[in-house]
Formats: structure tokens, C-alpha cells, sequence
């Protein structure tokens, strides 16, 4: 290993604390991402003909909230301390104790997106092409609050901005943290923005989230640290690497379909 690497910046995770309360960096985070969605929201919904009107995206935000907050949980404690819960069920409800998976979030949001379909008369891939460009700064900013609290880092590495994470060991590790927020955060948001202007068909843009949250998230994992309990599974790969795959497929299939739709469509125009 080279003797080349950054020490990590002493970053307090408490913000400011008023009695017992305290604003932590990953909580103001969360917030950000709440913000960043809702304004993004409800830009997009005040475009013309855009079939959408405040109070439905304030539903929407605050049923994906929830969605967020109890999917992550639920998915963290059943993909990542399974054991852990059956020995103690309880552990479920112990989140002071930290652990949200995305995968787990990702599942809670598509269900308040079924509920709110259902509710408000939408069509579900219509909703998930709404949905899909609101996520990706979120994510960037919840993997800003990883790095700020030194967690969820890299494998060891010598680059030479290998960074010296406390808690981690003697190594300098990959910021995978930073990889993830200009990758999964940063650049998705970019790629996702610039293909809706294209006007593409319904589904292909959640669709090409699922892919490029999962393509990113496969790659980096490569770079991560596995988790220390679960390790590389089978075929080499981490935990994430295998709830990234349906992602992928899932998301591959969409966009088949979405434009395999519109060439229907677009026949039936012609033969009339």
C-alpha cells in the first residue's frame, strides 16, 4: 500500500443539540432530499398540461416518505440482519440503532406509489416516470451523509486519494460514499433529465432509472466494503450487487416495453 492517502476530516455528526434533541448531518440530509424532491415535484407538476395540481403531489411526497422511511427499515433488517431479527424480532424497531437499506426504500415507495395510483385515477408507469427524476438527488445526498459520518466505506486501496476513514482500520479505503453520490446522485439525475426531454414513452423513464441506479450501484460494489457479517456472497458478489440485479432486468423490460408500445401505436396510426 502507498503511504499516499487523505486522513478523513474530523466532522462532528451532531450538528447542534437543544437538550435532548439533536440535528445530526445524516438527519439534515434526509431532509434535503425531501426538500430537493418536493421542489422538483412541484416544478414539474406546474407544466402545462401536466395533469397534476399541488395537493396531489404533497399526497404523493408524504405517502413516498413514508414509503422511504418504513421500506428502508423493514428491507434493511430482512436483507442485511435477518438473523439478528429472528433472534430478536424486536430489533425491527430499534432505529436509534441506525440501518436503512435502499433496496428496502425502494420497495416501500413502490407500494405507496400502487396506493396513490389506486386513489388518484393514475396510471402506475405514468406515476413511475414522475417519481423516477426525484430520487436520484436524494440519493446523492443521503451518501454525502454516509461519508460525513464515515460509514459505509470503501474497500483498501492505494489510490491516491484513498481516504483514512476512523473506525475502519489501519488502510486507506475507497470513498465509495463520494463514488456513489456523483454516480448514483449526480449523474443519474443528468442522464434521466436530459432523456425526458426526448418525450419518451410511458415507462421508459422509470425504467431507465432502475437500470442506471442498479448498473451504478453493481459497479461500485466492486469498491465497497461488504458488509462484515454477510461478506461476498455467492458468485463473488455482494449483497447489493445481487438486489441490484432485478433492478436492471426489471428496468431493461420497461424500456422494451415502453417502446415496444409506441411502435404499436404508431402502427395502428398509419393502417387507419
Amino acid at each position: 500500500m502507498s503511504a499516499s492517502y487523505i486522513t478523513f476530516p474530523q466532522i462532528d455528526p451532531i450538528i447542534f443539540s437543544i437538550g435532548p434533541i439533536s440535528l445530526r448531518w445524516y438527519g439534515l440530509m434526509y431532509l434535503v432530499a425531501f426538500g430537493l424532491a418536493w421542489w422538483l415535484a412541484n416544478r414539474a407538476a406546474k407544466q402545462p398540461n401536466s395533469g397534476w395540481n399541488e395537493q396531489q403531489v404533497s399526497d404523493l411526497l408524504f405517502l413516498g416518505f413514508l414509503g422511504v422511511v418504513l421500506g428502508g427499515r423493514i428491507g434493511y433488517v430482512l436483507f442485511y440482519q435477518f438473523e439478528l431479527f429472528l433472534r430478536e424480532p424486536s430489533y425491527l424497531f430499534k432505529i436509534w440503532t441506525g440501518g436503512m437499506s435502499f433496496h428496502g426504500g425502494l420497495l416501500g415507495v413502490l407500494v405507496a406509489m400502487a396506493w396513490f395510483a389506486w386513489r388518484n385515477n393514475k396510471r402506475y408507469l405514468e406515476l413511475g416516470d414522475f417519481v423516477a427524476p426525484l430520487i436520484p438527488l436524494g440519493l446523492g445526498a443521503g451518501r454525502l451523509g454516509n461519508f460525513i459520518n464515515a460509514e459505509l466505506w470503501g474497500r483498501p486501496t492505494d489510490v491516491s486519494w484513498a481516504v483514512l476513514f476512523p473506525g475502519a482500520g489501519p488502510l486507506p479505503r475507497h470513498p465509495s460514499q463520494l463514488y456513489e453520490f456523483a454516480l448514483e446522485g449526480v449523474l443519474l439525475f443528468i442522464v434521466i433529465m436530459l432523456f425526458r426531454r426526448f418525450k419518451p414513452p410511458m415507462g421508459s423513464i422509470g425504467g431507465l432509472f432502475l437500470v442506471g441506479y442498479g448498473s451504478a450501484r453493481f459497479f461500485i460494489e466492486f469498491y465497497r466494503e461488504p458488509d462484515a457479517h454477510l461478506g461476498v456472497l455467492s458468485a463473488g458478489m455482494s449483497m447489493g450487487q445481487w438486489l441490484s440485479l432485478p433492478m436492471i432486468i426489471v428496468g431493461v423490460g420497461l424500456i422494451v416495453y415502453a417502446y415496444n408500445t409506441k411502435l404499436k401505436q404508431q402502427k395502428q396510426v398509419t393502417n387507419k
